[in-house]
């Protein structure tokens, strides 16, 4: 009995130990840069940038940081695939102008030449945040919409 007790427990530790570190990519959140050092972290590793704008008065940036940015996979995707860089807009109003933001929150894809790629104005769930993501990341965006891309990906799905 002791070793059946024993042999759970330790089976017990192991999937708890698994599911800590399966998961630590995306516990500490998104690993957010200031605006000069990540477009320059972008430029110089050759690799895209997540520009983020928001402002602390903002209810749907609040929702997109409570729900959105929660999202185990949207947290490893940005990690990931991205510099994330996230602007306040009420203390940097230079980049918003720069950036001629209308509306919040609004995400901006840069390129690793440091060129905008493509933006998203407005929150947006996880999973069509997803969608963006992915779309940029595997350079889709060079040959089709996002329209499109969504259209190949939901008939490749069934």
């Amino acid at each position: 009995m002791k070793q059946l007790k024993a042999a759970g427990l330790f089976f017990f530790s192991i999937l708890y130990f698994l599911l800590i570190s399966t998961n630590s990519f995306a516990a500490d959140g998104i690993k957010w840069h200031a605006y000069s050092d990540g477009i320059e972290f972008g430029k110089k590793h050759n690799q895209k940038v997540f520009l983020y704008f928001y402002s602390e008065q903002c209810r749907y940036c609040a929702e997109m940081e409570n729900k959105t940015f929660k999202s185990t996979s949207v947290i490893e995707n940005i990690n990931k695939h991205f510099i994330p860089v996230k602007v306040n807009t009420d203390k940097e109003k230079d980049l918003t102008f720069t950036y001629r933001v209308r509306g919040l929150p609004s995400i901006y894809f840069i390129s690793e030449k440091g060129e905008v790629v493509t933006k998203y104005p407005g929150y947006m769930p996880p999973d069509m945040i997803l969608i963006a993501l992915k779309h940029v990341y595997t350079d889709s965006y060079k040959t089709m919409s996002i329209k499109s891309y969504m259209d190949t990906i939901g008939s490749s799905e069934k």
